[in-house]
């Protein structure tokens, strides 16, 4: 029978004495972990050593922190207002971050905020390196006794949703039980914010074990910030949108790469004129691409895609709203074989229309603007998002693979990495000193499927080149000391400069073609690598053309459609004020500017020798309109001077005002 409270505290301690021995305790990834309930159990677990404690979970969010630097200044308020002043923050992500867990209490996380967690020698040493597809049956071998999950309730709270987490709770359940282990007791924790999402994510109260119903107020969900697009990020998102073809299926990741992609995705289809320009900016000959023909178009979107990505974000609502995620399944093997070859009757289509479902995910995350799109769904539209196991979503295998080979035609898995080498391989998790920035996640499982399914594509996303030590530092290496994707696995990859499809090539080939899309600084180098080891002819020169792939290239060809609104700073709205715009964009001058000693200097010398600019309300922001001290003082004359370095006429996107509290 269900046990019902309204007191974490309490909650914890029956939790403690229902669960003897030593608690293994599972929980979600992202937003659907119960904060206050998990920090209620983690100072039990501190003041009793006689107990070991271990917490398996991922992504454990946590709000950026203030300090008094000019990051911090900037930080500090729109932290506060964004996430709100009654954040619940994590208590074991504070000891993880210095190194003070005791040694009866232990975190494993299977995937970590990016960078968040380089320097903790706890985290790097229990992090465990999987598939999101395997994590359940690594529950099963740990002896996972409690799950903990935030839930939504319904009216009259018989039935429950777990609304932004589906991805491992019944995978985890299966796992325990067929691996001989009691079912787990299943802890649900009410938050009235969490948006309701009915289908396979709704239960049974009697799912739940143990119902917690904390009292208001409540904080809010943790909300990702949308950051800039840079002109390097659309260049690859309009890349990446000439491979997807109508009536195919889409998976994103999240982050500007994913924003400049639905974006591009969304203007193809509501603005296919501005879209082609965007284009035609980039490369002139792009439409007879030998690849855009193959596998991609450049038209707007007729039957539509249908959306399979294990995260359902920010771009997945833009493409929802525009018109470009529609494509509905069934989970009716025969009917889809009809629609897919043509011959499905009235009545099929009927079905499908009033059954079917055209956007599927394990989890979700994203702004506040985007969770209030979820709570305020019309029944249609809620209706065709179904929230699904990892399992099922991420790979062929999970549940019935004829079924998902015919709902997932013409699929494109995109996803980012931080580094690729010439020769194919990719590195998007991690360092060749063996740390862990990210975790693999569900990469490896797309980027399979990519190669299971006979019309699908893996296309994996990167900048050819970032600002490190004051210089630009290669992102496309001959080789690095860590691989998350093999190289054998190579299929698409696509960089601000165009597109590599290196799918069954050479490695002669391959290297020509990774070369081809890398900076130009640094392709000689990539090529003088290759012809050493005996990769590529020795009679081999860069042709001229390819010097042309250089950051001023690109914002020069790009400029006019900044201009015009066509490329805006924030393409799926910002959380960020009018003023805030304006100090990201001069924050960030200032930062690639004293990346280096010399470049500090220098940096310094001219903001003195401008003084202080007039710009009242970005100064004010900062806390710096009546500076006192030599160090504020200096701050101001910094901030005036990035705001004048990055001055530019405000584009139609960049009057949005912040985004309310939810």
């Amino acid at each position: 029978m269900t046990v019902y409270l309204d007191d974490v505290a309490a909650a914890a301690v029956h939790l403690r004495a229902q669960v003897p021995g030593a608690l293994h305790v599972g929980a979600p990834l992202g937003i659907g972990k119960p904060h206050r309930l998990l920090n209620a159990l983690f100072d039990l677990a501190i003041a009793d050593p006689t107990r070991p404690f271990t917490l398996y979970t991922a992504l454990s969010l946590d709000p950026p922190s203030a300090g008094d630097d000019l990051e911090g200044r900037f930080i500090g308020p729109f932290a506060n207002r964004h996430f709100g002043e009654d954040f619940v923050r994590l208590k074991y992500v504070d000891a993880l971050r210095r190194n003070a867990l005791p040694p009866h209490v232990e975190v494993e996380e299977f995937y970590m905020q990016s960078g968040a967690m380089l320097g903790s020698h706890q985290a790097q040493r229990r992090y465990a390196s999987l598939n999101y597809t395997h994590v359940a049956r690594a529950l099963a071998d740990r002896g996972v006794n409690v799950l903990v999950q935030k839930v939504a309730a319904n009216d009259d709270g018989s039935r429950f949703s777990l609304s932004s987490n589906t991805d491992l709770t019944f995978d985890a359940i299966d796992a325990l039980v067929a691996a001989g282990h009691p079912r787990p007791l299943v802890v649900g924790e009410i938050d009235p914010a969490l948006p309701w999402l009915d289908g396979t994510a709704a239960v049974d109260a009697a799912f739940f074990d143990v119902v917690i119903a904390p009292p208001p107020p409540w904080p809010r969900l943790f909300g990702l910030p949308r950051q800039p697009v840079s002109d390097a990020d659309y260049a690859i998102g309009f890349y990446a949108s000439t491979l997807v073809r109508d009536g195919g299926t889409l998976q994103i990741g999240i982050g500007a790469l994913a924003d400049a992609l639905c974006h591009a995705l969304a203007l193809r289809h509501t603005d296919n004129a501005a879209y082609r320009r965007v284009l035609h900016a980039l490369d002139p000959d792009l439409a007879s691409h030998r690849t855009v023909q193959a596998v991609g178009g450049l038209d707007p979107f007729d039957t539509g895609l249908y959306g399979c990505s294990e995260m359902i974000n920010e771009g997945f609502k833009r493409l929802v709203e525009v018109g470009v995620i529609k494509r509905r399944v069934v989970d009716k093997a025969s009917l889809m074989r009809r629609v897919n070859d043509g011959t499905a009757s009235a009545l099929d289509l009927d079905l499908l229309e009033r059954n079917g479902e055209f956007l599927h995910g394990a989890f979700y995350l994203g702004s506040p603007d985007f969770y209030a799109w979820l709570r305020g769904l019309d029944d249609e539209t809620r209706r065709g998002i179904g929230m699904k196991r990892v399992g099922e979503v991420n790979e062929l295998y999970g549940l019935d693979e004829g079924l998902e080979r015919l709902q997932r035609r013409d699929a494109r898995f995109f996803n980012s990495c931080m580094m690729a080498t010439a020769l194919g391989a990719a590195v998007s998790d991690g360092l060749e000193d063996g740390r862990v920035v990210s975790g693999v996640g569900g990469q490896y499982n797309f980027v399979a499927m990519g190669h299971a399914l006979p019309d699908a594509r893996s296309v994996l996303l990167l900048r050819a080149a970032r600002d490190a030590g004051g210089g630009r530092e290669a992102n496309i290496r001959w080789n690095y000391g860590h691989t998350t994707i093999p190289r054998h696995l190579r299929d698409v990859y696509i960089t601000e400069y165009g597109i590599a499809d290196i799918r069954g090539a050479t490695d002669e080939d391959c290297t020509r073609a990774m070369a081809r899309i890398a900076e130009a600084p640094h392709q000689a180098g990539l090529v003088a690598r290759a012809q050493a080891a005996g990769k590529l002819d020795a009679r081999f020169v860069v042709p001229a053309p390819w010097q042309r792939n250089t950051p001023d290239t690109l914002r020069q060809a790009l400029a006019p459609l900044r201009a015009d609104g066509s490329l805006p700073d924030y393409p799926l709205g910002s959380d960020f004020d009018v003023v805030e715009q304006r100090l990201l964009r001069a924050l960030a001058w200032l930062r690639t500017r004293t990346a280096t000693r010399r470049g500090k200097l220098a940096t310094v010398f001219d903001a003195l020798r401008a003084g202080i600019g007039d710009d009242t309300p970005a100064l004010a922001r900062m806390q710096l309109q009546a500076p006192s001290g030599l160090n504020e003082h200096l701050m101001a004359r910094l901030v005036s001077l990035g705001l004048r370095r990055t001055e530019r006429p405000s584009a139609p996107q960049d009057v949005i005002a912040p985004t309310s509290a939810t």
